[in-house]
């Protein structure tokens, strides 16, 4: 993988269809080639040109993720293996449309969505709102998730209904949806966004933040490492989450949407959910 900065100084350069596999060595790119894996699991597909050229303009697809959301991209604990919704779905493509796959790592959900918005990156999975569907291009919602807060083992806090009080500080992540919607919602308690979800975590051990917000696929993780840490009981709202593209893919938006329903009809959807290990799915 890449991270952020490295990402933006590549794509200042030309030809980078040509280079990013020739500055894999430089820059520890994880470029894999998909033409073996389609031969092997028969594949008869036939992708035109035309969408090929719409959804992997660069000759790869450049998948968006940001580490600690099971969602995105996370680490399995037991195996090291680099586990996601968006890394498996985005590999899923990348083979249909036999082209290499390029992840591409950011600290954040807010980088990942800027650079899609600016065609540097081609795919991601993320909630998807009215706002960010103004610069991006959504299938219809995949996964859904509950919001919630994770507090510290010292925390007072029991449930989503004391959070809103004066002097209460809530954690988010800088430039994320939870960040406008909290914002919005709060007549008392102050949000104080964090960079990363490691700072996120860091600043809840110092107690430096009361509680930490965002979808409980995340605060589960987080809490797996922060003992004595916990999930409260209840949700302040819902993430519906899906597939996203750059805006002007026209001719790759029919078949992204086609993609999206077939995953849920063979399954790999919910292969790729319990290979990440999620929790915090909406039930109702």
């Amino acid at each position: 993988m890449i991270t952020s900065k490295q990402f933006k100084r590549l794509a200042r350069w030309s030809a980078l269809a040509i280079l990013s596999v020739s500055l894999s060595a430089c820059f520890n790119l994880t470029i894999v080639s998909n033409s073996a894996e389609t031969a092997a699991a028969g594949k008869s597909e036939t992708v035109s040109s035309e969408v090929r050229q719409a959804l992997a303009p660069t000759g790869v697809l450049r998948v968006g993720v940001y580490p600690g959301s099971p969602t995105s991209w996370v680490k399995d604990p037991k195996t090291g293996e680099s586990v996601g919704i968006a890394l498996d779905l985005g590999k899923e493509l990348a083979k249909r449309l036999n082209v290499p796959v390029q992840v591409v790592e950011f600290d954040r959900v807010a980088q990942v969505l800027s650079s899609l918005k600016d065609g540097q990156v081609d795919f991601t999975f993320t909630n998807a709102t009215a706002v960010r569907a103004k610069d991006m291009d959504f299938t219809p919602a995949l996964v859904r998730l509950e919001l919630g807060y994770l507090v510290a083992g010292h925390s007072q806090l029991q449930s989503v209904a004391q959070i809103d009080q004066a002097g209460m500080r809530i954690g988010v992540s800088q430039g994320s949806s939870s960040q406008t919607a909290l914002t919005k919602l709060y007549k008392n308690a102050k949000v104080v966004p964090a960079d990363s979800l490691a700072k996120a975590q860091s600043m809840l051990s110092a107690k430096q933040i009361d509680a930490f917000a965002t979808n409980k696929g995340i605060l589960f993780e987080m809490s797996d490492s922060l003992p004595a840490s916990r999930v409260l009981d209840g949700r302040w709202g819902l993430e519906n989450l899906a597939i996203a593209i750059p805006k002007g893919r026209e001719a790759g938006r029919s078949y992204v949407q086609t993609f999206a329903k077939d995953l849920e009809v063979n399954g790999l959807l919910n292969k790729a959910i319990q290979r990440s290990g999620l929790r915090g799915t909406a039930r109702d």
